[in-house]
């Protein structure tokens, strides 16, 4: 018996027009992204010194805040990193950009659960400051790194007004990078750039011990 196949539609080319639809379709939703992207690029316009904020409670806030710090050093900039709550241990962000000529002053006194002494911390704290604020002030500086400076606001360590006023009249083109938990609401509506790092599960709390290389 024969067959009479001429009624049925052909189907043999379906495939390559569904996969040509496709494609068509990515190309014109990633031409309106090309497009806006552009636009955005556009607008943006300004340059200046910028204030950026790492807070919240998860893991990885200093570490960004150096990774800003390298890639600045990396483009020739001339950066300084002012470290407070840190002890005297070994820091192999410090190892590695105090051999690219970046300046770091460190409180040095460790965690204050550690320390117990409040006189003692404030005293550290101001006397860290100090140097923050002549770094604050020199145009020769690029980018300055304040790491953890949010516990010294929090605690009553530094005044948050000196802090502001130091800020504000920085050099018009330094930009400042703030780490630490629970950043002071004032100093969150002045940064140009905020991000929250979440906690989401962290080594530590299955008792992992902190590895070298990896969280110091």
């Amino acid at each position: 018996m024969t067959i009479d196949n001429s009624n049925q539609p052909d189907t043999s080319e379906q495939p390559v027009a569904d996969e040509q639809s496709r494609q068509s379709r990515h190309k014109q939703r990633q031409q309106k992204l090309q497009q806006q992207v552009q636009q955005g690029i556009a607008k943006a316009t300004t340059e200046k010194g910028l204030l950026l904020v790492i807070t919240g409670n998860g893991k990885g806030k200093s570490t960004s805040g150096f990774g800003t710090v390298a890639r600045a050093v990396g483009h020739g900039l001339t950066a300084a990193v002012v470290q407070f709550i840190k002890g005297s241990w070994e820091c192999g962000e410090r190892n590695l950009l105090q051999q690219h000529q970046v300046e770091f002053a460190v409180m040095a006194t460790g965690f204050t659960w550690d320390t117990q002494d409040k006189a003692a911390d404030i005293a550290a704290a101001e006397r860290v400051w100090a140097r923050a604020e002549q770094l604050l002030a020199d145009p020769a500086i690029d980018l300055v790194l304040l790491d953890e400076l949010t516990y010294m606001v929090s605690y009553h360590y530094i005044e948050l007004e000196r802090v502001v006023r130091a800020i504000q009249q920085r050099p018009a083109s330094q930009h400042v990078v703030i780490t630490g938990r629970a950043c002071h609401r004032t100093l969150l509506a002045m940064a140009d750039t905020v991000s929250e790092v979440q906690a989401v599960k962290h080594a530590f709390d299955a008792g992992i011990k902190a590895q070298r290389g990896i969280d110091w």
